[in-house]
């Protein structure tokens, strides 16, 4: 039977989480012992003090070793939560040390990034010149895992469609709509209005799937019975996006907001033909009951406020 939180908080030891994450990489008691400098009997006794302290059995012994049950396998996955947090600590207290701030590790789709990003940033630098800042641009579906690993500390995105996301919040920040961009010498260019048919015959550039502008993408095209366009460069990097429209007769989808910043700049031009449908909102995304590290408020707070 499962022993209750206040029991367990009593009899465990740090000793013991050690022995989880050496097992977790070791494979065999033996191997973990010989990690952590223990004897095979010591480990042995921490091993059972551990699963009389959660109140579960976490191995099942055979012949030629043991292996984890999946309540063994659940302990050694907090134990390398438990390390990995103590390791954040160690490097905030350096930080702190040396007159940082620490350092903060962000997500962000493509459109946010000019404007709402990038003022956020700018205003944290302002008032933090020695805090860290990491920025990931990339699909909602590429940083929602890598947020829940643990690779970053927040995000500006989507939760998409069929990914799990019970352990994440989510906040409003803004909503997206689309543009279609071209070169500003582009052939279609002297057409008014061009319709999506003679846009289809052109190469288009757009976001793998499942991102939801491709979803978008591929949901104008069924509505307006057009058949897709046959040649497709699949990308979600704005550098590539923006090197093949400057060289080639291509056309391609941007958030609205990137569209007019490089529209802004003379690099390329939007289109009239609307697309149907609107990408959902996105907004901050964060991990529930992980602690928030003071870098990373500090950034929470900063995109609040240009939000």
């Amino acid at each position: 039977m499962i022993a209750l939180s206040s029991a367990i908080r009593k009899r465990l030891r740090l000793r013991h989480l050690q022995l989880m994450l050496a097992l977790s990489t070791a494979g065999s008691l033996r191997r973990a012992a010989d990690e952590l400098a223990m004897t095979q009997p010591a480990a042995t006794k921490a091993l059972r003090e551990l699963e009389d302290a959660v109140g579960v059995q976490l191995f099942v012994r055979h012949a030629r070793g043991m292996n984890a049950t999946v309540y063994g396998e659940a302990v050694m996955r907090y134990a390398r939560v438990v390390f990995e947090d103590l390791d954040e600590l160690r490097e905030e207290l350096a930080a702190i040390e040396a007159g940082d701030v620490g350092k903060v590790r962000i997500g962000a789709v493509m459109a946010p990034a000019p404007e709402l990003l990038t003022r956020a940033i700018v205003a944290l630098k302002e008032a933090h010149p020695r805090l860290q800042i990491t920025v990931q641009i990339d699909t909602s579906d590429v940083l929602v895992p890598a947020l829940q690993q643990d690779q970053l500390d927040l995000m500006i995105g989507r939760i998409p469609d069929g990914v799990p996301g019970l352990d994440l919040s989510f906040e409003t920040l803004s909503e997206e709509a689309l543009s279609i961009v071209v070169r500003p010498g582009h052939p279609v260019r002297a057409i008014p209005r061009p319709k999506l048919a003679a846009l289809a015959a052109y190469p288009w550039i757009v976001q793998p799937h499942p991102s939801p502008m491709r979803q978008i993408i591929d949901q104008t095209f069924r509505e307006s019975r057009v058949t897709a366009p046959v040649s497709l460069v699949e990308t979600s990097s704005i550098l590539t996006t923006l090197s093949l429209l400057r060289d080639a007769d291509m056309l391609a989808v941007l958030p609205s907001s990137v569209a007019l910043y490089y529209e802004a700049l003379g690099l390329i031009a939007s289109l009239s033909t609307p697309l149907r449908g609107r990408l959902a909102p996105y907004g901050l995304i964060l991990r529930k009951n992980r602690r928030v590290r003071p870098a990373t408020q500090l950034a929470i707070d900063a995109i609040r406020a240009v939000a």
